[in-house]
């Protein structure tokens, strides 16, 4: 792919995700901006371009991907479809950056790295916690032996039921299995399994076991996991969807030989590190737009100026994991 000097993004799927996490951030990042965006509601993707001061708008994705104003394409729709744009973006000579994860399924994520290799057109991922300042100094303390060597890592989450869980007439897609993949769990641990990935490299095994304890959808609600890294460590996770607030956890615990690290995940709790001097709170601000510095990465990538790792490679090994847990595979 020749490099792009200034980046002309397009956004298939306007909804929440775009509002603040990301979208704004497109415009913030230098050599990058947003032309155009597309909702299969009409309405909603013009309403979206007004607020957001984008030219275009509509209602079909091909017509956007087709617009020769749009040089790279932003997939921020529910996992099933991701597949189907990525490679309709791909198979236009238009870099792709897909919301996570990066399918509904490992065997999709294969088709789109199929294509991705066959064109020569970059997928990145929207596994942004990788570059936020917090995750990274999790990192950094694993690095430094600061805990010495990791013999354990254990997932623990935990919440109640969302209002949106309960109305049987329209649920969310998140719960929806034809559409997100699965339930929560396909949605939230992705972020947890990938920074996992990050510190300590691919995992090679996992097994799962999942139930319905709460009945407000079909999907599981509840999945208990165990795993292993190609280095030899050992992990366990639990998840459940349906707890009461007393329950309320989001916790992973690494566990040295000289000490332990404790940090969260979605609410960005100040780290903990127990080491030999006693117990140390690590405070780390985000950024507003929390996919800004990913996504100043992508665009760098793209003009030619560095390298970017969150790729669909990269992305699809997290779905592996997804689908062994779940028993998918």
């Amino acid at each position: 792919m020749h490099k792009l000097d200034e980046i002309r993004w397009g956004f298939i799927g306007c909804g929440e995700v775009t509002e603040r996490k990301s979208g704004p951030a497109f415009s913030l990042v230098d050599h990058s901006q947003v032309v155009a965006v597309m909702s299969r509601n009409h309405e909603k993707a013009k309403d979206y371009a007004e607020r957001h001061h984008i030219d275009k708008w509509y209602a079909d994705a091909q017509m956007l991907i087709n617009d020769p104003d749009v040089n790279a394409v932003y997939i921020a729709t529910p996992p099933s479809s991701h597949a189907t744009y990525a490679i309709m973006a791909m198979k236009a000579g238009k870099p792709v950056y897909v919301e996570k994860p990066l399918a509904a399924s490992y065997v999709d994520c294969q088709r789109i790295n199929r294509v991705s290799q066959e064109t020569g057109i970059p997928c990145y991922v929207a596994y942004y916690r990788r570059e936020l300042a917090y995750f990274q100094k999790v990192k950094e303390i694993v690095d430094s032996g600061a805990v010495g060597k990791i013999l354990t890592c254990q997932i623990r989450f935990a919440c109640p039921p969302r209002d949106l869980d309960y109305n049987r007439t329209n649920l969310p897609w998140r719960v929806q299995r034809d559409i997100a993949g699965g339930g929560y769990f396909y949605d939230l641990a992705p972020h947890q399994i990938d920074l996992l990935q990050m510190c300590f490299g691919p995992i090679v095994r996992a097994h799962g076991v999942t139930a319905n304890m709460g009945g407000l959808y079909a999907t599981e609600d509840t999945v208990a996991a165990t795993f292993q890294f190609q280095n030899g460590l050992v992990g366990s996770g639990s998840w459940c969807f349906v707890s009461d607030d007393s329950a309320k956890v989001d916790r992973i615990a690494l566990s040295g030989n000289q000490g332990k690290i404790s940090f969260s995940v979605f609410t960005y709790t100040p780290i903990s590190l127990y080491t030999k001097k006693g117990k140390e709170q690590i405070a780390i601000n985000n950024p507003p737009h929390v996919q800004l510095p990913l996504i100043d990465k992508v665009v760098k990538a793209l003009r030619g100026e560095e390298d970017c790792k969150e790729d669909c490679i990269m992305a699809t090994s997290v779905n592996w994991v997804l689908d062994k847990i779940l028993g998918k595979l």
